[in-house]
């Protein structure tokens, strides 16, 4: 089966069409989740080993994303670019090229990992959620600016290091995974975290969190394949449940709406 997309390129290999699928559904499940900021904020994916993947068009909402909305990039950054891609594609290229283990990546401005974000706290292991994170979310500080050039791009890739997820500073966050399901299910994660550790924050005479002990068991048993998969296959139920036209793809578009 074939779609026509706005990338450049119109042909997909069923592998790709089902990844561009995949793509839009997470979109709308991080809309679920409470990452949406106008039309702000990208999601990629691509096949392992690929040299260009799937991110969703500049111009269309995590809440609006269908398949007809998805563009495909390069991760060479003097590749020519249709005009629909985002502002922050070099992001993405700069992740990929770094991280040859990283197939999906999320980058959005939800309000508690922002919010964290902008502060000198470090994620703390208060939840299951915590436990993903701490000691492994670095925090990018060299400028709070849209990411639009790619020396900036590289600088986040390098704070990022091996880490899942990255806080940029009074921007948002940033959520790595070797498929698409760990991205999106590690931007719920991240951005859950953060919500209840600034709860906490407010409580007076502090508050306990998990011993390395803990931490390990909970990354080993709560955030295994196993676990991921079940959370995206949640996620894909909720989509649907919100928007059954979901069932119907995919759509065979040839541009935004």
């Amino acid at each position: 089966m074939t779609v026509t997309l706005l990338g450049t390129s119109p042909m997909l290999t069923p592998a790709e069409h089902r990844l561009v699928t995949q793509v839009a559904i997470g979109s709308r499940s991080l809309s679920l989740g409470g990452h949406d900021d106008f039309n702000q904020g990208q999601i990629s994916a691509r096949l392992p080993g690929s040299q260009d993947f799937f991110i969703k068009a500049a111009v269309t909402g995590f809440d609006e994303c269908s398949p007809r909305d998805v563009l495909r990039a390069e991760v060479d950054p003097d590749a020519e670019r249709h005009p629909l891609l985002p502002p922050e594609l070099v992001l993405h290229q700069a992740v990929y090229a770094a991280r040859p283990d990283v197939n999906s990546i999320v980058h959005s401005h939800a309000p508690n990992t922002l919010v964290l974000g902008a502060t000198d706290l470090e994620i703390r292991a208060l939840s299951h959620d915590g436990a993903m994170f701490q000691g492994r979310t670095p925090r990018f500080t060299l400028t709070s600016n849209t990411i639009v050039e790619l020396e900036v791009a590289q600088a986040v890739a390098r704070a990022l290091g091996a880490a899942p997820a990255a806080l940029l500073r009074n921007h948002g966050g940033l959520t790595v995974g070797r498929s698409i399901r760990h991205a999106v299910v590690y931007a719920h994660l991240l951005e859950r975290a953060a919500m209840l550790q600034l709860l906490a924050e407010r409580i007076p005479g502090g508050y306990h969190s998990s011993d390395d002990a803990d931490i390990a068991a909970k990354r080993e048993f709560n955030f295994s394949d196993l676990s991921l998969r079940s959370y995206w296959d949640h996620c894909v139920s909720q989509v649907r449940r919100r928007w059954p036209e979901v069932t119907e793809w995919p759509a065979t578009g040839t541009g935004p709406r």
